[in-house]
């Protein structure tokens, strides 16, 4: 069996990891001691929590403050921080620290699971990796706490400000809560709101980028052409979000703000989304689509993907040759984001034909929303969530789970070619 999965690519065994946390995840979470007294639950929404907090998603069926024990509450942190840092850093981070040697095939699984495109100083990354996680998620929990304390007795504000700052660092979306709240109640705190937007923010932008950031001293004309990009897009988007929902929601400019940061694949909100119009809520899909950038807690399509993609776009309306801050951006670039993007807008719209026939009653934008969401791994939910059927939440771990490995690693799992043997005379096709 080990010599079967040594012989899989590295994205297969990713995959597997991943699928292997979620079943152990879900058997856990099933266990008396994990389900608070009184509280019947079923596998199916077991084995959803799991999904949904591997893949740092935060989608839930079941109230994960009013269900589950303290042990079951730490049990999804673990499922949380093991699907945001990835199954293959968090072994390899294991196995560093009691002094064993992570060999070829770990490290090339290593690159495969950051998207990193170097085997160079792979180790040195996984012990960044630990300690900027740690240092952001002590330093969260430290800031919540300060909020928490006011509301919770000591005990209990300690565990809520560890499980939240573990859940936004890994923009996960959890919290405990209860009574599927999220942060409404805190709507007009302003040291949680920025310390959840802080959190949710760094985390989104990469462990790479935060790790240059810091090593060259947020000088900006040392920064690489990546973190560049990252930086400059991530800003952008969440400037553009926050006047958008503030320009058709009745929210504060706080409240604008936290939604744009946290419709990027976070998850948390401070304002029923029921309320919100269709343009606001078509402002936030948006936002869910592009999501966090590459070698971090998030999900979606990427930034990066998204600014190649316009770039190739105004490069090709302008008849002029895609860059961006004095570097020229790969040809190949921008067929990879164009193949990313359509794959992508492929399984939320086949996502969301499926559970509109399984689900009737809820009319589309419901449901289209909820499938864009689970795609981006964000959770943020018109409310529908628990009232799914069971077809509908096998459906949603599906792409949660697509989200999470990402549409281009999924449709890459069944068929590797070694090349190609015959190759053809080029034809002539009329497109546009």
């Amino acid at each position: 069996m080990i010599n079967l999965i040594k012989k899989q690519s590295p994205a297969r065994i990713i995959a597997l990891s991943f699928a292997a946390l979620i079943l152990l995840g879900s058997l856990l979470l099933m266990l008396p001691c994990s389900v608070k007294d009184g509280v019947t639950l079923n596998y199916i929404d077991s084995l959803y929590t799991a999904a949904s907090a591997v893949c740092v998603t935060g989608l839930v069926t079941v109230d994960t403050g009013n269900t589950f024990t303290a042990l079951g509450q730490f049990i999804i942190a673990i499922l949380i921080q093991a699907g945001g840092l990835g199954v293959t850093t968090i072994g390899a981070g294991i196995m560093l620290a009691i002094g064993k040697k992570v060999n070829f095939k770990g490290r090339t699984l290593i690159k495969d699971a950051t998207n990193n495109t170097s085997l160079q100083g792979i180790i040195k990354l996984v012990y960044r990796i630990f300690t900027v996680t740690v240092i952001f998620e002590l330093l969260g929990a430290i800031l919540s706490f300060i909020v928490f304390s006011k509301d919770y007795p000591v005990i209990d504000a300690i565990g809520i400000s560890i499980f939240h700052s573990v859940s936004a660092f890994n923009n996960a979306g959890f919290d405990i809560l209860g009574n599927f709240q999220s942060l409404i109640r805190y709507q007009d705190n302003i040291l949680l709101n920025f310390v959840t937007c802080g959190l949710i923010f760094f985390g989104g932008i990469g462990f790479i980028v935060v790790r240059e950031v810091w090593a060259k001293r947020f000088r900006w004309r040392k920064f690489s052409m990546h973190t560049k990009v990252v930086l400059t897009t991530s800003a952008v988007l969440i400037i553009v979000g926050t006047i958008l929902i503030k320009l058709t929601e009745n929210v504060s400019l706080m409240g604008a703000f936290f939604h744009s940061v946290s419709a990027r694949t976070a998850g948390f909100s401070t304002y029923s989304l029921d309320a919100f119009s269709r343009s606001g809520l078509m402002v936030i899909a948006a936002l869910m689509l592009i999501g966090a950038s590459p070698c971090s807690t998030g999900g979606g399509i990427k930034t990066t993907t998204f600014f190649v993609l316009v770039q190739g776009i105004f490069a090709s309306a302008t008849n002029t040759s895609e860059k961006a801050f004095h570097y020229a951006i790969p040809k190949y670039m921008f067929k990879k984001a164009s193949i990313i993007i359509l794959l992508a807008l492929g399984i939320v719209m086949t996502g969301t034909y499926i559970m509109s026939i399984l689900e009737p009653q809820f009319d589309l934008m419901s449901i289209f929303f909820e499938m864009m969401s689970a795609f981006g791994t964000v959770g943020l939910s018109l409310g529908i969530t628990p009232e799914l059927s069971m077809g509908s939440k096998i459906l949603s771990i599906c792409i949660m789970y697509t989200g999470r490995l990402g549409p281009l690693t999924v449709a890459t799992l069944w068929h590797f070619s070694k090349g190609e043997r015959v190759q053809y005379a080029e034809g002539n096709i009329r497109v546009g």
